[in-house]
C-alpha cells in the first residue's frame, strides 16, 4: 500500500486528529495509537450498539491501540521509544503542552532527527489567540466560514458537518504525506502546523478575492450563489432540485431544455452580470418553468442537456443511490464480538494500491503488548508497568 513502512504515533483524540491517522492507515501506514486510561472519549459518544460507538470505529479503524497513563513519570520511558521508532508523531494539545511533558522541539530531534511532528491546534502556535482553547463550533464563528451561510435575513449559520475538524485532518494528511518522503531522502524531519480556523479562513475562497478586490464583504446569499445565477434550489412538482449553471454556456443549454430560447438573447439575461443583476427575475422565470414537472423528470432532462442538477438527498437516500454504492461509498466491517459495523468507504480511489480495511477499529489497549514488545520491553517490564497502571 502506498503508505505502507511508515509508522505514525496518534496521541490525538476526538476527531481532527482521528481523522488525519485514519486517512493515512487506510492508504497502510502503522498508526499506533496512544490513549489515556480512560480511552478516547469519542468511545462514548454517538451511536452505540452492541457495545461499541459506531462513531469510534469509522475514525479508528486500521490502527493499533495502546493504553499509556502519559501522567505518569514511568510512561516517559515508553514514550520515548515510540518516539524513536516512529516516522511520524501527530498531536492535537494546545501550544506547549508536549514541550511541558519534557519533548520539546530539540528533544524530539535528539531522539529522531528525521521525525515528522505535526500539530493540529485551534489558532496556531503563534499570535494573541494561540493558548485559547477551541472546538469546530468556535473555528467555524471566528473564521469568517459562519458568517456567510444562510440567507440575508437569517442569522449566521454552521455547516451542520464539524467541517473545520475534517477540513484540519485533510490538510494534517497532506502535510504528513509531503513531508515524510522529505525526511526519508535527507534525514531531517521538520514540524508541520495545522489549526481549525487557519483551514477554514483557506476555505473562503471567491468570497475572500472578491473582499480584497473591493473591500466590501458579501451579504449571506443562503441557496443563491453570490456570482452566479440563476443558481440554486428550485420547487418542482413533488419536491425541490438543485441547479448549477455556472457560467453563461450552461445558462444557455438550461434555457434550451425549459423550451425557452429568448433568454440566451435577452440583455437581461445573456450574460453572468446581468442574471446576477438580475436575479429574482431570472429565478421565478426558471422557478415557474421548474415547477410544472417532476424532480425525477427535471433531473433527466437537464442532465441530457448537459446542465449539472441533482434532488436534494436526505442522509437515507443518500446511502440507497445507486452511484454511491457503485462507488463502495459503504463498506460493512466485521468486528469480533461487535458484529458488522457498516461505515463509509473510502473517497480516494487508487487503481494499482487501493485503500483497504486490514483490522477494525481497536479495543482499548488492545495492542499494548504487542506494541511494547516490538519495541523491545521485556515481558517483566511490561507486567510491572500494568501492575502500577502505566500501562
Amino acid at each position: 500500500m502506498p503508505l505502507t513502512g511508515i509508522r505514525v504515533l496518534d496521541l490525538t483524540r476526538v476527531l481532527s486528529g482521528p481523522f488525519c491517522t485514519a486517512l493515512l492507515a487506510d492508504m497502510g501506514a502503522d498508526v499506533i495509537k496512544v490513549e489515556a486510561p480512560e480511552g478516547d472519549s469519542v468511545r462514548g459518544q454517538g451511536a452505540i450498539k452492541d457495545g461499541l460507538s459506531w462513531y469510534f470505529a469509522q475514525f479508528n479503524r486500521n490502527k493499533r491501540s495502546i493504553r499509556l497513563d502519559l501522567r505518569k513519570p514511568e510512561a516517559k520511558p515508553i514514550l520515548t521509544r515510540l518516539i524513536e521508532q516512529s516516522d511520524v508523531l501527530l498531536e492535537n494539545f494546545r501550544p506547549g503542552v508536549l514541550a511541558r511533558m519534557g519533548f520539546d522541539e530539540s528533544r524530539l530531534q535528539a531522539l529522531r532527527p528525521s521525525l515528522v511532528v505535526c500539530s493540529i491546534n485551534g489558532f496556531g502556535s503563534t499570535g494573541p489567540y494561540k493558548d485559547r482553547p477551541a472546538f469546530d463550533f468556535i473555528a467555524q464563528a471566528m473564521s469568517g466560514f459562519m458568517s456567510v451561510n444562510g440567507g440575508s435575513d437569517d442569522p449566521p449559520m454552521r455547516s451542520g458537518l464539524p467541517i473545520s475538524d475534517l477540513v484540519a485532518g485533510l490538510y494534517a494528511a497532506l502535510s504528513i504525506a509531503a513531508t515524510v518522503p522529505h525526511a526519508r531522502a535527507t534525514g531531517q524531519g521538520q514540524r508541520a502546523e495545522v489549526s481549525l480556523t487557519n483551514g477554514l479562513v483557506s476555505l473562503l475562497s471567491y468570497i475572500a478575492t472578491n473582499y480584497f478586490a473591493t473591500g466590501t464583504a458579501p451579504p449571506r446569499s443562503g441557496n443563491d450563489h453570490p456570482i452566479a445565477a440563476p443558481y440554486g434550489l428550485f420547487s418542482t412538482r413533488d419536491g425541490q432540485i438543485a441547479v448549477a449553471p455556472a457560467d453563461d454556456a450552461f445558462f444557455r443549454r438550461l434555457a434550451d431544455a425549459l423550451d425557452a430560447p429568448e433568454l440566451k438573447t435577452d440583455p437581461l439575461y445573456a450574460t453572468q452580470s446581468a442574471r446576477v443583476a438580475n436575479r429574482a427575475q431570472i429565478n421565478a422565470i426558471v422557478g415557474g418553468k421548474l415547477a410544472a414537472g417532476t424532480t425525477s423528470h427535471w433531473v433527466d432532462v437537464l442532465n441530457n442537456a448537459g446542465v449539472p442538477c441533482g434532488p436534494v438527498n436526505s442522509v437515507a437516500e443518500v446511502f440507497h443511490d445507486p452511484q454511491i454504492r457503485a462507488q463502495d461509498m459503504i463498506i460493512d466491517v466485521d468486528h469480533p464480538n461487535h458484529g458488522t459495523v457498516r461505515m463509509l468507504g473510502f473517497p480516494i480511489k487508487l487503481s494499482a494500491t487501493p485503500c483497504r480495511v486490514r483490522r477494525p477499529a481497536p479495543g482499548l489497549g488492545e495492542h499494548s503488548d504487542e506494541i511494547l514488545a516490538e519495541l523491545g520491553f521485556a515481558a517483566s517490564e511490561r507486567q510491572a508497568w500494568r501492575q502500577s497502571g502505566v500501562i
